[in-house]
């Protein structure tokens, strides 16, 4: 888990604030800021998405596939073998394989990881970013942002995010490692007017006979 928060990290590229205002393009910035303002309007979200990791040979070391919950702050990610609930109070990440449930308190601060930050505040302050052109994929029209961050100091060296033209959602976004890693997370579906009940972001033990709980608030 402690890897795919990592990859959420790069994706949504938070990190601490620079001293040196990136240079961006014009018309990729519009495009990310339309991307930004259109998922602001959603109440409540349900995203089906396909994280896949690919070795420096370009050999898949692994696909997970999950759903991610979000509404007002708060979030529910389900990925293979493990979940994560936040309230905006506490976060509980459950590992299925070891029967264990971690349970820490939520910070708020910039850095903070979310997944609503992947859809939103992804790109502003520490990226150099510029748009590559258009392509098609299937039916759809999808442009390319290459992004570059700022700080060189940061595992990766480069962040493309793959935006459909015509929804102005996030379609993929793929980071690229400097140990040759590649990152690539897919949004299968987005259904942004999703039924989501309050309690669906915190973590019920009783459905989790015998879990054990570690408690670091």
């Amino acid at each position: 888990m402690k890897k795919i928060l990592a990859v959420l990290v790069l994706v949504s590229g938070i990190s601490f604030p620079q001293l040196v205002k990136a240079q961006t393009d014009p018309a990729a910035k519009t495009i990310l800021d339309g991307v930004s303002a259109k998922f602001k309007t959603y109440p409540a979200v349900q995203s089906e998405f396909t994280l896949q990791v690919e070795d420096a040979k370009g050999k898949v070391q692994g696909v997970k596939k999950g759903t991610v919950f979000m509404k007002s702050g708060k979030y529910k990610v389900i990925i293979t073998g493990q979940e994560i609930y936040c309230d905006g109070k506490n976060v509980w990440t459950y590992d299925k394989a070891s029967n264990e449930v971690t349970i820490t308190k939520f910070d708020g601060g910039q850095g903070t990881i979310t997944p609503q930050k992947l859809f939103t505040n992804f790109y502003d302050k520490d990226f150099l970013y510029k748009l590559n052109g258009e392509k098609k994929t299937g039916a759809k029209t999808i442009q390319e942002i290459e992004m570059t961050p700022v700080d060189k100091s940061k595992p990766f060296h480069k962040v493309y995010v793959y935006i459909d033209k015509a929804s102005k959602n996030i379609y993929s976004t793929k980071v690229l490692e400097k140990n040759g890693n590649k990152y690539t997370y897919t949004v299968n579906s987005l259904n942004g007017a999703a039924k989501v009940a309050d309690d669906m972001f915190v973590f019920d033990k009783s459905k989790y006979p015998g879990v054990e709980e570690v408690d670091l608030r």
